[in-house]
């Protein structure tokens, strides 16, 4: 326990931060896509998925882009100010979020968030830097990471909790955000880098970018940020397409049953309609695996070169989201879940270290900033697909209403689209299980695993050509 007291009071206080932080984030993050797309007597929006990959794409592209500034922002004005600043936008935008409905305002509203979440964001991590020795880095950053675990498992179960009134889950997760005002008190500001009075924050802007564009003059580094770029593509369908999918075609039948036989506690607070469970307890899963088995499969690959680490993981991962599509199995998905999990644990810590290894000496700080370009990307990427492709191949309302067309049936315009599908499989005279079987097996809107596989092996075999490329870590 000695290596536990030699961490600071501040360090204890930003790991703190950093979890509520993360529990009021996927407390809304992980149900944002269903919200979006849901039917509106369940609380959705109604969106189509195209409108949620643009919502969800672009927008969380941008709170990755904007934190190589609001970095310099934090560093000019005092990490205190920026971190108050941050809540204020996040407890706001949670709690006026509701009230927003057209795409237009929701959009509006989620880059509003993004841009507190920007402002937060680069201010934990260098305060975990700040507060850590060489000694202590490793562990401390241990902590860290799991802290963000720990936060992104219990989030969701919360605000699931009071999904059956949608609004609440934004009032839940700008309550949670509220309680770090509590904790900034006792927030003492770390020593920073001195700046310049003379330079404008506009210069500092400009510099930035001018630093930026010197990724240029290293192409093989700008090859790797590109395939990374494909890595996250596949991985945010975690939080983007995966929920829609299981909400749409998964069978949870089975596992709400055995949970209702010994655990009825999980069953009474997870389950949305009789005898299913939500679909985001379900992904919720690929937390608890990492909670679980992350001190495990570090150590398994901590001596493993980085590429390599990052190839075998990339693998791994690719082929657990593409099978997370595959089957309306409940308990196929789960397995597929745990193979994805194995494969993050393995590859994507790996990133961030082998751009430590191979960033000048010089340029540490600068290279480190560049990691959020692959994950702005890929979060762009990821919307693209799980909006427009996921609409065109997979999406149930879609499917529907091509199943109306295709056998002449006359529902009445103005109903929400759940109760659009019940008057479908009345028609038909089948339960809605047997006409969403039905319709998987008609349209085959598994195919989505295909596209997913195909991402994410492409962004694989290229970094397996990359590291026999002659790269040396």
């Amino acid at each position: 326990m000695s290596i536990f007291s030699k961490f600071p009071r501040t360090f204890w206080v930003a790991n703190s931060i950093e979890l509520l932080e993360r529990w009021a984030w996927y407390g809304f993050f992980m149900l944002f896509a269903n919200y979006l797309t849901g039917s509106s007597d369940m609380g959705g929006l109604e969106f189509s998925q195209s409108q949620k990959g643009l919502i969800m794409g672009i927008g969380t592209g941008i709170l990755y882009f904007l934190p190589v500034l609001t970095g310099a922002i934090a560093d000019r004005y005092g990490y205190r100010k920026v971190l108050a600043l941050a809540f204020v936008i996040y407890a706001t935008a949670f709690a006026f979020f509701p009230q927003a409905s057209s795409f237009t305002a929701v959009f509006a509203m989620y880059i509003y968030l993004a841009l507190g979440a920007a402002l937060f964001k680069p201010i934990i991590s260098a305060t975990v830097a700040k507060t850590t020795r060489p000694e202590t880095s490793s562990i401390g950053f241990g902590i860290f990471y799991m802290m963000v675990n720990i936060g992104a498992f219990f989030g969701p179960l919360i605000t699931l909790l009071f999904k059956s009134r949608s609004h609440l889950i934004f009032y839940v997760s700008s309550g949670v955000i509220l309680l770090n005002f509590v904790l900034l008190l006792f927030y003492k500001e770390p020593e920073r880098a001195e700046v310049k009075k003379e330079s404008s924050l506009l210069r500092t802007f400009r510099e930035i970018f001018r630093s930026m564009a010197s990724i240029f003059k290293d192409p093989g580094f700008l090859v790797f940020l590109l395939i990374v770029a494909g890595f996250w593509a596949m991985y945010f369908q975690l939080f983007f397409t995966l929920p829609v999918f299981i909400s749409q075609w998964v069978d949870t039948g089975v596992l709400y049953h055995f949970f209702d036989v010994h655990i009825p506690l999980i069953s009474a607070s997870y389950s949305p309609a009789p005898g299913t469970l939500d679909a985001e307890f379900i992904t919720n899963m690929d937390a608890l695996f990492i909670i679980i088995f992350q001190i495990v499969v570090s150590a398994l690959v901590m001596r493993w070169k980085p590429l390599r680490s990052m190839v075998a993981g990339f693998l791994v991962c690719t082929v657990g989201m593409a099978l997370t599509l595959f089957s309306q199995n409940v308990l196929f998905t789960i397995a597929a879940i745990f193979i994805f999990s194995l494969g993050e644990m393995a590859g994507s810590p790996k990133i961030t270290e082998y751009i430590g290894l191979i960033a000048p000496k010089d340029k540490k700080a600068l290279y480190m900033g560049y990691s959020f370009i692959p994950v702005f990307v890929g979060n762009v990427l990821a919307g693209f697909i799980s909006g427009n492709v996921y609409q065109a191949m997979s999406d149930k309302v879609a499917i529907t209403e091509k199943l109306i067309a295709d056998k002449g049936l006359t529902v009445a315009d103005g109903l929400s689209t759940h109760l659009r599908f019940e008057e479908a499989a009345r028609q038909l005279s089948l339960s809605p299980q047997e006409l969403t079987n039905l319709l998987w097996d008609t349209y085959h809107p598994s195919g989505m695993w295909v596209v997913v596989l195909s991402i994410g092996l492409v962004a694989t075999l290229c970094l397996f050509i990359y590291d026999r490329a002659g790269k040396k870590f």
